[in-house]
């Protein structure tokens, strides 16, 4: 069994040697636990993926009810602890990052299909959908070629793009409005994640 010291040193070192202090310390206290659990229940990584696919599906189909909400925290959840788990289950792989990377992918598509539902139009979905996943590709490709500093944290991380729309789906059932001028405000900051990974990957190939 895995130590919460040794899970830490781990997670680290896969993360370029990024800090476990503050929040990410205490998410990762939660992953370790969960790893126990889910350890003891053989609940393998990848069934983790799929469980956070399967309510990315689920978020999109049930986003003009309260079901939506639930669904959204159920799909961030489940994608936030599978690549602990694998750390805590030393079961790290090649094809369980392969999967978790196009499952985050068709995860968030779903998720941008419940924005459209309530009401934001289709062309900022799309274009917020083709902007995250050229960030993403842009730090695979880096990673692919060698570089392996941690890079650049940008505004619209993934779990702030679930908690754009998670505070859609709310705003929707509780008839409040804004929903079209917090999907600009999203697209603004994507934008500007999208500048900085650009940036940053130029700094890094030239």
């Amino acid at each position: 069994m895995m130590s919460k010291t040794e899970f830490l040193k781990r997670w680290s070192q896969l993360h370029n040697d990024a800090p476990v202090t503050g929040i990410v310390g205490a998410w990762l206290s939660i992953s370790y636990r969960f790893g126990l659990v889910a350890t003891l229940l053989r609940i393998s990584p990848n069934v983790l993926t799929l469980l956070g696919l399967l309510s990315a599906i689920a978020t999109a189909f049930t986003a003009l009810s309260i079901w939506g909400i639930i669904f959204i925290v159920f799909s961030l959840f489940f994608d936030g602890i599978d690549g602990s788990v694998a750390i805590f289950q030393k079961r790290e792989s090649n094809r369980g990052a392969i999967l978790d990377s196009v499952a985050d992918r068709i995860s968030e598509a779903l998720w941008l299909v419940a924005f459209y539902r309530i009401g934001v139009p289709a062309w900022i979905s799309i274009v917020l959908w083709v902007i995250a996943s050229v960030q993403e590709y842009a730090r695979a490709r880096l990673s692919s070629l060698g570089v392996n500093e941690l890079g650049v944290v940008t505004p619209a991380e993934r779990p702030v793009r679930a908690s754009f729309i998670f505070i859609a789906l709310i705003m929707w059932h509780l008839g409040i409005t804004g929903i079209t001028a917090l999907s600009i405000v999203f697209l603004l900051l994507q934008t500007i994640s999208l500048y900085l990974v650009v940036r940053f990957s130029r700094s890094q190939l030239r």
